[in-house]
């Protein structure tokens, strides 16, 4: 079953971002590990690339399919978790420790239309 994580941020493409101040770290749900199984590649952007709140930032693929990763908020990235790039599985292990990109915030009023968990969780019900 899946975990839902407080205090977050969710879109309905199943990304989640995580704010520290002025950075937020992206990654994919619980509930979207478990509906793409075994995680076997994470195609991410590079530092100082430009993501757009509902636009592709790279993807993810899995033995059983390959889905875009779409940017909850807009902003620069200024980290990718490389961790990802040897070892995919830990999205599998832990979605939720394992973030897929760090951003710097470039408008902060996008968060607004996000949902918070129980938002979240109820559309996951649905």
């Amino acid at each position: 079953m899946a975990k839902f994580e407080e205090g977050l941020f969710y879109s309905e493409s199943h990304e989640y971002i995580r704010v520290e101040g002025e950075y937020g770290y992206v990654g994919i749900s619980d509930h979207a590990q478990h509906a793409l199984g075994n995680v076997v590649y994470v195609d991410m952007p590079e530092v100082d690339d430009e993501v757009t709140a509902g636009e592709e930032f790279g993807a993810v693929e899995s033995v059983k399919a390959a889905s875009d990763l779409i940017s909850p908020v807009s902003g620069t990235v200024v980290e990718v978790n490389e961790a990802l790039e040897d070892s995919p599985e830990l999205l599998n292990e832990d979605a939720f420790a394992n973030w897929i990109i760090k951003v710097q915030i470039s408008d902060p009023s996008e968060l607004d239309k996000l949902m918070d968990v129980e938002a979240y969780k109820a559309f996951c019900e649905q």
